[in-house]
């Protein structure tokens, strides 16, 4: 009978015992809560222990976290608007202030906490500013301003912003597509300059030329009508020549090359009266 009541009562000694324990692994920090009140922060690995059955542990992260914020549009000291987001790192650092700022929600209600915090962090700095010193490779010094806040901000929720980094400066979408229509009307225009340069300095390209072929082509008219002339003189000599030594035969030349001319086609014709001085040298009575 003894034994029958041991055994359950073990039992129940190591239930006790084991719902008294509970265990935190070095990554995480744990908050021992009794009715939703912190009864015990543990923030060291290892073993810890609790009232079984009326404590509850509670985990959280002890590893920096990362959050990338919303775009939010600002606008700059010369009234020019950007689209401006952020990426910042934090660490939950007081449990019990982080308990009570976030509630049961945890890590994913400080994010969004900490967002609300950057987004209006984020136009109260950038307000200030210029868009040479937005826009600027070097921009360690906004990013310093826009991290105090943060860190003052996150105080109060019982984390430590570590970093933050602006990520993203553009253009509104609709400022944007009007800057990109402005650069193509730019290029567009500048490619009809250029074009239209380019017409004209052909055109003088042509006109030289033309004038240039105009010229060769007179020069080369005119040299080869003088060497016509010189020909036709040297040929007039050279028959005159001929005609002087031997008269006859010039005659008989003349007319053998009248013959050839006037008969050397294949449908040719000639109407003319025998005895025409056309035919002397055919006449066999000479």
């Amino acid at each position: 009978m003894r034994a029958m009541y041991v055994i359950p009562a073990v039992v129940l000694v190591g239930v006790v015992a084991l719902s008294s324990v509970f265990i935190v692994d070095e990554r995480k920090k744990a908050l021992v809560l009794q009715f939703g009140q912190v009864m015990q922060v543990k923030q060291t690995p290892g073993l810890g222990f609790k009232v079984p059955f009326l404590q509850d542990v509670v985990y959280y992260e002890d590893r920096i976290l990362g959050l990338q914020t919303q775009p939010v549009e600002v606008t700059l000291l010369s009234d020019r608007r950007l689209v401006v987001d952020a990426f910042a790192r934090w660490r939950i650092v007081d449990l019990v202030t982080f308990r009570q700022a976030v509630g049961a929600s945890g890590e994913e209600r400080a994010q969004q906490l900490l967002g609300n915090i950057l987004t209006q962090a984020i136009p109260e700095v950038l307000g200030n500013a210029t868009q040479d010193q937005v826009l600027s490779l070097d921009r360690t010094a906004l990013m310093t301003q826009i991290l105090t806040i943060a860190k003052r901000e996150g105080a109060a929720l019982g984390i430590d912003v570590i970093d933050v980094r602006l990520t993203r400066t553009d253009l509104p979408e609709q400022n944007l597509e009007a800057t990109f229509a402005r650069m193509r009307a730019e290029r567009e225009r500048e490619a009809a300059d250029e074009i239209g340069r380019g017409n004209e300095a052909a055109q003088r390209v042509r006109a030289a030329a033309e004038r240039s072929k105009v010229e060769i082509v007179s020069q080369a008219s005119k040299e080869a009508e003088v060497i016509r002339g010189e020909a036709h003189a040297k040929r007039n000599a050279i028959y005159a020549e001929a005609f002087g030594k031997d008269p006859e035969f010039f005659a008989f030349s003349r007319s053998m090359t009248s013959y050839e001319r006037a008969l050397q086609g294949n449908n040719s014709s000639i109407v003319m009266p025998p005895d025409s001085e056309f035919f002397t040298y055919l006449n066999g009575s000479n």
